[in-house]
């Protein structure tokens, strides 16, 4: 028998060997550890909420109420039983107008501590602010009941008393509210809306200018100093206060539609009509920019246009872009202004059926209301004016519309 004979190793495989062993043991070691275990959730960085706090703080001193608004609810989001946080969001909120949502920030705050003065004045503030005085009153008292220095609570009170025209139980809070708090911002801001009530503007002008120097930024303290203003005559320093409030707030209308308005008091209608339509295009649900915009489209002569805007305040429909406007009810003031107008144009542009019925609602509608009734009248004069000559009016000519104070 032959002998089998050994085979020489080859130093080529056993090099190739060691480099495959070398790997695996590299993965083993440093890859696998290191991979992501199937169905764990990934860690995530996260963010301290008084980084959130701190975020809205800084927001809403330079006037970004709505950074602070949005950075309050990241903060309550990690931390939601803590009611000073809902206070603080519901105190942001009243002053952007936003009175629904304060009131429901308010509420949260009570749902985590009952017997929390602050929330209960924040409450009733912003039920003052809904309309609802007697429940306002309530919880502003319960409010000093649990804590008689709420400034807060003493200042809010004094607005509600001063709409009441109850001016010295409003001064008598006032006091009590400076005393305890004479650098706070709301306190200064109430204490010039209570002066403006009762008539003593250039005072209410000097509160307006305490609050913003406390923060410069707040939109709605520069659009009432430019209604103080206003008041007063001052049509150029108005339109400034209201331009500051444009430029710290650009997507709210009411700062375009107060500076129509005041250019329109000047017969600027041409300066006006700019930005009366601004504030209907940035607010385009809003029956009343609609009416401020067909009013001043009226005033230029503009009647085609002014029918077109002035329905949708008065009727209501659908813009051009599909957005659904709701019509206002006949009441006495701005929105009478916008029916008699209406009507108005209508005559203009020879519809006098579409606009006797109107005249006709005024008269019945709000009988004491200056100037709709006249306009009415007018309309009514001219419409058996046109009945006994030619039924198709020009629709040229300028308007002579009696209108009440022009105030959005």
């Amino acid at each position: 028998m032959r002998r089998k004979q050994r085979r020489r190793s080859n130093p080529i495989r056993l090099l190739v060997l060691l480099l495959l062993i070398a790997v695996m043991v590299y993965v083993n070691q440093v890859v696998v550890p290191a991979m992501p275990k199937p169905f764990v959730p990934t860690p995530t960085p996260t963010v301290n909420p008084e980084a959130y706090l701190t975020k809205a703080q800084e927001a809403f001193r330079k006037g970004q109420l709505e950074v602070a608004i949005q950075a309050y609810q990241q903060a309550i989001l990690h931390d939601p039983d803590k009611p000073s946080l809902h206070a603080a969001l519901a105190r942001v909120q009243l002053l952007a107008g936003q009175y629904a949502a304060a009131l429901t920030s308010a509420e949260n705050a009570l749902l985590l501590n009952p017997d929390y003065a602050r929330a209960h004045a924040l409450r009733g503030y912003a039920l003052y602010k809904l309309g609802n005085d007697v429940q306002a009153q309530t919880e502003l008292q319960r409010a000093l009941t649990l804590d008689p220095n709420d400034a807060l609570a003493h200042a809010f009170l004094a607005a509600l008393y001063a709409d009441q025209e109850l001016y010295q139980k409003a001064d008598e809070e006032l006091r009590k509210a400076l005393a305890i708090a004479p650098s706070d911002l709301e306190v200064r801001q109430i204490y010039g809306y209570v002066l403006f009530a009762e008539g003593l503007y250039k005072r209410a002008v000097e509160e307006y200018k305490a609050a913003l120097a406390i923060n410069d930024n707040i939109p709605s303290l520069h659009i009432t100093l430019g209604l103080l203003y206003r008041a007063q005559g001052d049509y150029n320093d108005a339109i400034d206060e209201f331009s500051r409030a444009n430029a710290l707030n650009p997507a709210d209308p009411m700062p375009d539609a107060y500076i129509a308005t005041t250019y329109a008091l000047q017969g600027q209608y041409g300066r006006a009509l700019q930005y009366a339509a601004k504030a209907a295009e940035e607010a385009p649900g809003n029956p009343y920019m609609h009416g401020n915009y067909g009013l001043i489209l009226y005033k230029n002569g503009k009647y085609t246009e002014a029918v077109k805007e002035l329905a949708l305040a008065v009727k209501g429909g659908t813009t051009k872009d599909g957005v659904i406007v709701k019509g206002l009810p006949l009441d006495y003031g701005r929105v009478a202004d916008y029916y008699s107008v209406y009507g108005l144009a209508l005559v203009k542009i020879g519809r006098c059926d579409e606009a006797l019925p109107v005249f006709q609602a005024i008269l019945a509608g709000v009988p004491t209301d200056e100037a709709a009734v006249y306009n009415a009248h007018q309309g009514i004069s001219e419409c058996s004016a046109q009945a006994a000559t030619t039924p198709t009016p020009a629709a040229t000519g300028t308007g002579t519309a009696t209108t009440a104070t022009p105030a959005p």
